[in-house]
């Protein structure tokens, strides 16, 4: 129970499109450097935070990413920073949206503000992945190396449809399949997930034309001019779907 007057925090963890997505080498550690535009979303996981006395996750929806980053977090400052969280899931995992990456942004953030941490989050957040960073800030950015170098760019216009078949994919399958077969297009990790998952082709190809897959997969997107254009793209479909905007920074730990 949070005391009067305590500080309690509702976090949107926003979902992620990668607009365009380019594989520039293989390095010497096995992992691959990119070359992505990342576009945040209006569709959101809601982190609540609040004090207490020791940590825990409640609500039924386990995130080891939120306590990876809240144990990241206290390693690197040298004590316990104990919270009451409970994570809203909307987003589906495995997507390529960055539900988990943006989970444990939304982590970090709110238990430096809770507990008054003035500490650069972004080596923190490198560490726990290479999408976390850019959830630190959102907005829009191209993203280079393994993802953790960023650089702002224009926030997008329109509105998206969103379509997802129900199963995800993993990221790691998928890079080492485009070890194999390359890629091209506007995402290049797109043949690879074929692959790895032919159910997936099947999926896009009942899609239609104008439809793009989101990082290693499995959701795809459809831009759009207008939210009643991006309603009536997924209103035939039978899947998971959503309607989303882009959404501009949100900045730092605040």
């Amino acid at each position: 129970m949070t005391a009067p007057g305590s500080l309690a925090l509702a976090l949107p963890a926003h979902a992620k499109l990668n607009l365009e997505l380019s594989i520039v080498r293989v390095r010497a550690d096995g992992y691959h450097d990119v070359r992505t535009r990342l576009q945040a979303i209006s569709l959101h996981d809601l982190l609540l935070i609040e004090p207490a006395a020791t940590t825990c996750l409640v609500g039924g929806v386990p995130d080891d990413l939120v306590l990876r980053a809240q144990r990241a977090l206290e390693r690197a400052v040298g004590r316990a920073l104990p919270a009451r969280m409970r994570l809203v899931k909307r987003t589906p995992a495995g997507a390529g949206l960055g539900g988990g990456s943006a989970d444990a942004a939304a982590a970090l953030r709110g238990l430096a503000r809770l507990h008054g941490l003035d500490r650069d989050l972004a080596p923190i957040a490198a560490d726990l992945g290479a999408d976390v960073p850019f959830f630190l800030y959102g907005g829009a950015a191209v993203a280079s190396g393994r993802g953790e170098r960023l650089a702002p760019a224009a926030v997008d216009t329109g509105w998206y449809a969103i379509a997802w078949p129900g199963f995800g994919l993993s990221t790691a399958a998928v890079y080492r399949r485009w070890d194999e077969v390359g890629g091209d297009g506007e995402n290049e990790l797109m043949r690879a997930a074929f692959d790895v998952e032919p159910k997936l082709a099947e999926f896009a190809s009942m899609l239609g034309d104008g439809w793009r897959m989101t990082g290693s997969g499995s959701a795809f997107f459809r831009r759009v001019p207008t939210r009643d254009e991006a309603e009536s793209g997924v209103a035939r479909l039978s899947c998971w779907t959503a309607v989303a905007r882009p959404v501009g920074a949100w900045g730092g730990a605040g």
